[in-house]
């Protein structure tokens, strides 16, 4: 999939984002045909808007629709009925403003650390000496500074994945899409990831749809929570989030206003057989 990602969207090297891109998600409706000759209804007459700047989580049980609706918002993947929009204008392929970050880091092992977060930009046009010294920049930034000329297999888990996380960011996007990225991470290191990706979030200022299976952590991080039904996937429930930011663990731990939108969550998949 990220190699996919790659190769269509190899498009002229976009400008620093001045403000988060509205994404949309119009009555859509998206069907998969199985090898048995079946269709499955993997969405349903969804309807979704994203607005600039605004973090949006996405929980739901497995199956529920959460990767396709990511995919469709990348625009590797386009809905059977409805349509998906950034600004207004219908996506039909990925856009030159937005970046993914995968579960799976993706990082090519044959490369470098540095030379990995300079991927997309390489793709899209000769790399200049501004470029790597952005891509040092973001490496400081998320606490890997020294580690460009490691290669992917010296580093742990959470390192790879802040990787990842710079080569989306040195993109500049607009729209910051995110498909469980914390989910293969232990708890210390998925803890410190989320609190540094809120920081970045809290400076760039883009829009973020987060996929997430973790309900604290989209409780902790979002503006808005997105809980969805088992297939065919509809929205269950649409929850703001009104805890003040910068949040913080060990205040979101000791806040009752944490706990009672955690609460929220599971009682709605309780009532959807989802939890017991």
């Amino acid at each position: 999939l990220f190699a996919e990602y790659l190769a269509v969207n190899a498009l002229p090297t976009p400008t620093p984002a001045r403000q988060g891109a509205a994404l949309r998600f119009s009555r859509v409706t998206k069907l998969f045909d199985t090898r048995e000759g079946d269709e499955v209804c993997a969405l349903d007459d969804f309807d979704l808007t994203i607005q600039p700047g605004e973090f949006v989580a996405v929980v739901g049980p497995s199956g529920c629709g959460k990767s396709t609706l990511l995919s469709m918002a990348a625009g590797l993947d386009t809905p059977t009925a409805g349509h998906v929009s950034i600004d207004g204008k219908v996506l039909t392929a990925p856009h030159p403003e937005s970046a993914t970050v995968f579960q799976a880091d993706q990082l090519l092992p044959w490369r470098t650390v540095l030379d990995n977060i300079l991927l997309p930009l390489g793709l899209r046009g000769k790399l200049t000496r501004e470029h790597h010294e952005q891509a040092e920049a973001w490496l400081r930034r998320v606490g890997l500074a020294g580690f460009g000329n490691k290669y992917p297999h010296e580093l742990s888990g959470g390192m790879r994945q802040r990787v990842s996380l710079c080569r989306a960011l040195i993109q500049h996007p607009r729209l910051l899409l995110m498909d469980e990225p914390f989910g293969a991470l232990d708890a210390l290191t998925r803890e410190q990831m989320i609190a540094d990706l809120q920081s970045l979030w809290t400076s760039l200022g883009n829009s973020v749809l987060f996929i997430t299976h973790g309900i604290d952590e989209a409780v902790f991080l979002a503006d808005r929570v997105i809980v969805m039904s088992p297939r065919p996937g509809r929205i269950a429930l649409e929850l703001a989030v009104p805890l003040p930011r910068p949040r913080r663990w060990k205040d979101a731990l000791q806040d009752p206003t944490f706990h009672s939108l955690m609460a929220t969550v599971r009682e709605t998949f309780q009532a959807q057989g989802v939890l017991r």
